[in-house]
């Protein structure tokens, strides 16, 4: 991915707004690129889904850091989740829940045993395991490092909104988005 870094302003709104806006633009990670075709929304206040309201250490995390930093916790006890810090009008998450891989293909495809390119980064467990995002990234500026960072793309697409997956709290708020009939997503659309 060649488009200019997107830079800690974009990350200064709130998380609905930059989880819509970021879908079609690109994720560097190292060798690995891809295309944001899914990402979801979580507010730190009053959003039960979200870390911020049970985990004294989500909000500390909030108190700490810029817009743009990266938030990675590890989801039932089993994969590594990466979210980027929103800072604005209203604080909250932007957790990227899939890709499609562009550059780093063969990488990607060794890293997660899978051949099928569709199911190479079709959900946030499958992609930081794909891009080797683990801890170790916690609290990075995700706004400086051409390796390490959102770009931006001229990919025109149509976004979807829908309600969020994987989660039982808060679940209605349809700040799930999506390219329109991407086969890359983790949970396909209802329309």
């Amino acid at each position: 991915m060649h488009g200019r870094i997107i830079r800690a302003p974009f990350f200064q709104r709130d998380p609905v707004t930059c989880a819509r806006e970021l879908i079609g633009n690109g994720l560097n990670w190292g060798r690995c690129t891809g295309i944001i075709i899914e990402a979801e929304a979580y507010l730190a206040s009053n959003d039960e889904a979200c870390h911020t309201f049970m985990r004294p250490s989500a909000r500390a995390f909030v108190e700490r850091n810029k817009a743009g930093a990266a938030y990675i916790y590890f989801s039932y006890g089993a994969h590594w989740m990466l979210n980027v810090l929103v800072k604005g009008a209203v604080d909250g998450f932007v957790l990227i829940r899939a890709l499609e891989p562009h550059r780093g293909i063969t990488l990607m495809k060794r890293r997660r045993g899978v051949d099928d390119l569709q199911r190479l980064c079709s959900g946030p467990g499958k992609l930081t395991q794909a891009l080797d995002i683990t801890d170790r990234h916690h609290e990075m500026d995700l706004c400086a490092d051409p390796r390490h960072c959102f770009v931006y793309e001229s990919n025109e697409v149509e976004v979807v909104a829908d309600k969020r997956v994987g989660i039982t709290r808060s679940a209605h708020f349809p700040w799930r988005f999506t390219i329109r009939g991407s086969p890359f997503v983790s949970v396909p659309v209802k329309l």
